[in-house]
């Protein structure tokens, strides 16, 4: 029974952690080509003669059609078919891609890549930590989630002050708490494939917004580590 349940426990993790990949290799393929190409780059930013950059119309549609993507998919999970889910989720990868496509303006092509490498190995131990350790991870995760509340209103706050102070903070709080979550969500997730689901359409869903949760994680955790990397081009 126990090697049966762990066998179901990896197949999940493993699915999981295939669907987040293909997530990833979306964005960094469509941040790359909006971001190398004069062309797709001026569809969704533009750039006056101050060298100030500003956002196109289809560029403010870019900018938040995922955050309408996420809070639909979170309402109307369980009502979504399996294709919907899937689709939403590889559009969603696609348009935070194109939306990111500005980081290979403002960094450079190296500090870029020597970023998301140290963000790869930090992810990747943080999970090994979340999957093996036998210790709950529950409270950490509430605390988490708390802080990351926190750093929402202060990102709010901030957009109006413009501290360097407070956004020096946010970003160490970011890496802290995206860090934290990395080994929370992956101690959830093998949790959830250790119990087991009969229903095929609805695994393959669960698995969709599982790996939509270490998507975002490793996402954020990268954006805030290039603000500590990233060299201005």
């Amino acid at each position: 029974m126990y090697q049966e349940t762990k066998a179901l426990s990896n197949t999940f993790m493993a699915n999981v952690f295939s669907w987040m990949f293909a997530a990833m290799g979306l964005t960094a393929l469509a941040a790359y080509l909006f971001g190398t190409s004069d062309e797709l780059f001026s569809l969704i930013y533009g750039i006056n003669e101050k060298g100030v950059m500003s956002m196109t119309m289809l560029g403010w549609i870019v900018t938040f059609a995922p955050f309408i993507i996420v809070l639909g998919m979170s309402f109307s999970g369980s009502k979504l078919s399996t294709r919907s889910t899937i689709l939403l989720y590889l559009l969603y990868s696609t348009l935070m891609g194109m939306s990111l496509s500005s980081i290979f303006y403002v960094y450079t092509s190296a500090s870029i890549v020597k970023t998301f490498v140290i963000t790869a190995g930090m992810f990747g131990i943080m999970a090994i930590m979340g999957y093996t350790t036998k210790t709950d991870l529950t409270k950490l995760g509430s605390i988490l989630l708390m802080a990351l509340f926190g750093m929402i209103i202060a990102v709010l706050v901030n957009f109006f002050t413009h501290s360097a102070r407070l956004e020096y903070i946010i970003s160490v709080v970011g890496v802290i708490v995206f860090t934290g979550l990395t080994a929370y969500d992956v101690q959830k997730i093998k949790n959830i494939g250790q119990m087991g689901i009969d229903e095929n359409d609805t695994m393959v869903k669960i698995t969709i917004f599982a790996a939509l949760s270490l998507y975002l994680d490793f996402l954020n955790l990268f954006l805030y580590l290039l603000r500590f990397f990233g060299r201005r081009d």
